[in-house]
């Protein structure tokens, strides 16, 4: 009988895949060489394709104070689309998506679409 070497490690590796593969169908979760190919396709996939920021915090800062401040002229109110507009013309960034925009002002809590006049604050006695 031949000696075996780095037996341990082996199966302790081959134990990682297949944990891995744990959720395949059939084969891809039950032989090691199935489920170390499925296991690598999807570590190879699984970040590619994911978005890119678009936006620095520099640029972000510029958007949410270009929306605070007054909505262009002949408008009452900022529309994603016209911020998005906007944002290339004032040169805070070469091309943006009104996604990208959505999703800025989004996570700041802004809906500039509903109130004229975001960024100003309404005034209520006895709060600062």
């Amino acid at each position: 009988m031949p000696r075996v070497k780095r037996g341990t490690k082996r199966r302790a590796k081959r134990k990682k895949i297949l944990d891995r593969a744990s959720g395949y169908f059939l084969t891809k979760s039950k032989l090691y060489r199935s489920a170390k190919e499925a296991v690598e396709r999807g570590l190879k996939f699984a970040y590619s394709g994911r978005k890119q920021r678009k936006l620095d915090s520099t640029q972000e800062a510029a958007v949410v104070a270009m929306i605070c401040g007054p909505a262009p002229e002949g408008r009452a109110r900022w529309t994603i689309r016209l911020a998005a507009e906007q944002a290339m013309k004032r040169g805070i960034i070469d091309k943006i998506g009104r996604e990208a925009v959505r999703l800025v002002l989004s996570n700041h809590g802004l809906k500039p679409w509903r109130e004229k006049n975001v960024g100003v604050a309404i005034h209520r006695p006895g709060i600062r």
